[in-house]
C-alpha cells in the first residue's frame, strides 16, 4: 500500500500573505484615493484610439493557444487569411478617415511582419502623424510561461528593430499579442528601452510597474524574482525604484526601468464585442457611448480619466459596421473637454499631471 508523501513542515508558509496582491509589480491602491491628473488644457477625458495591425500567418501553429483572430478550418483557411489582409489593405484606409473628421491621432499596435509585407500602410500611418508601437513578431509568436527568456529577449528586440528601421524612430509603447505575457516579459520590455505596456486590463488609469533587469548576467526569470522573500529583495538602480518591500540582500538582483502599464480595455474593442460576442454594431456604438458617458461624469477638469478604443481594420472597417464608430466619435468629440492624444502623449501628460506620485 502506498502512503502519500507528507508535506513539508513550510508548504502552507507564504511570505507575501497580507493585505494587497501575492507580488510586488505595482501597489496595490483604490482609484479614488490616488492623487488626481490633470490633463492639457484642463481636459475631463484623454481618448485614446489604437488601431492594431497584424498579419495572421496562413500556416498558424497556434501554440500554446490560438489568439482572437488566428486561422479557424484546415489548411488553406484563405476564407480567414484574406479577410485579415482585407483589413490591412481597405478596411484601415476606412479607419483613417473616420478618425480625421474628428482630428484624432491613434496608436497602432504593429507586428513587425506588417511592417516588412506592407510598407505603403506604415507610410500612411506616419503620414497621419501615428505613433507606432511594438506588437511582437506576427499573431503567431505568442509570449507564455514556457518560451525561453533568450528567446523572447530576441523576439522582442527583433521586433523593434524592424519597426524602429520601417518608421525611422524609437518605439516606446509595447502590446504583446493577444495580450499573452511570461514572467519575464515586463522585464524584457524594461530592459528593451521601452516606455509603457498595454497588455493587463485591470485599471482605469496607468500605473508605474516595478521591473527587474535580466542583463545582470544574462539570467533568466522566474517568479521567485518578485514573489522573494524578506531579505531576498531587488538592489535599487540608479535612478529606479526597486520592488516594494525589497532591502537588498543575497540574491543580488538589480531593478529594472521604470515602466507604466496604460488601461487598453478588451471589454469595448470591436473583435470582442462584434466578433466574440456577435453583437449588432448599434450594440457597439451604444456600449463606447455608454462607457464615455461614465467616464465622462466621473471626471472633471482637475481629475481626468481616459477613454481608450481598441480597434481592428479587418473587423471595424467594413462598410456596414465604419459608421457605428463615425457616431461614437461624433458623441465623444462633441463634448467639452475632451483631449485626444497618443499613448506616448498621455503617459507624458500623465506624468507632468500628477499621476506618477
Amino acid at each position: 500500500m502506498n502512503h502519500p508523501t507528507p508535506l513539508p513542515a513550510d508548504y502552507l508558509d507564504y511570505p507575501l500573505r497580507r493585505h494587497g496582491m501575492d507580488h510586488d509589480r505595482y501597489d496595490w491602491s483604490m482609484l479614488p484615493q490616488r492623487a488626481p491628473v490633470a490633463w492639457p488644457g484642463g481636459a475631463r477625458i484623454a481618448l485614446w484610439v489604437s488601431v492594431s495591425l497584424q498579419w495572421f500567418p496562413l500556416n498558424m501553429k497556434g501554440q500554446p493557444f490560438k489568439p482572437p483572430g488566428a486561422m479557424q478550418t484546415a489548411y488553406p483557411d484563405l476564407r480567414h487569411y484574406t479577410l485579415r489582409d482585407y483589413g490591412n489593405r481597405v478596411g484601415i484606409h476606412r479607419v483613417m478617415q473616420a478618425l480625421t473628421r474628428h482630428g484624432i491621432r491613434a496608436s497602432a499596435p504593429c507586428n513587425a511582419a506588417v511592417a516588412r509585407r506592407y510598407p505603403s500602410l506604415i507610410k500612411a500611418c506616419l503620414d497621419q502623424g501615428w505613433e507606432l508601437l511594438g506588437h511582437g513578431l506576427d499573431m503567431d509568436h505568442l509570449h507564455h510561461g514556457a518560451l525561453p527568456v533568450e528567446d523572447e529577449r530576441a523576439w522582442i528586440r527583433q521586433s523593434l528593430d524592424i519597426l524602429q528601421e520601417a518608421t525611422g524612430a524609437p518605439v516606446r509603447g509595447w502590446l504583446s499579442p493577444a495580450k499573452s505575457q511570461s514572467h519575464a516579459t515586463l522585464d524584457l520590455l524594461a530592459d528593451a528601452g521601452l516606455d509603457y505596456v498595454c497588455d493587463w486590463v485591470n485599471d482605469d488609469m496607468p500605473y508605474p510597474v516595478r521591473t527587474v533587469s535580466t542583463l545582470q548576467g544574462g539570467v533568466g526569470l522566474s517568479p521567485a524574482h518578485y514573489q522573494h522573500a524578506p531579505g531576498q529583495g531587488v538592489v535599487e538602480g540608479s535612478g529606479n525604484t526597486g520592488i516594494a518591500g525589497s532591502t537588498g540582500g543575497a540574491s543580488g538582483l538589480i531593478a529594472g526601468r521604470g515602466l507604466v502599464a496604460m488601461p487598453h480595455p478588451i471589454d469595448i474593442d470591436d473583435h470582442t464585442i462584434l466578433v466574440q460576442n456577435h453583437h449588432t454594431e448599434d450594440d457597439f456604438r451604444d456600449a463606447l457611448i455608454d462607457q464615455f458617458n461614465g467616464l465622462y461624469r466621473e471626471a472633471s477638469a482637475s481629475n481626468g480619466r481616459i477613454m481608450a478604443i481598441s480597434l481592428h481594420p479587418w473587423a471595424i472597417g467594413q462598410p456596414y459596421r465604419i459608421g457605428a464608430l463615425e457616431e461614437a466619435l461624433a458623441h465623444i468629440m462633441s463634448h467639452p473637454g475632451v483631449w485626444a492624444a497618443m499613448g506616448a502623449e498621455i503617459l507624458d501628460a500623465w506624468k507632468a499631471g500628477g499621476g506618477a506620485g
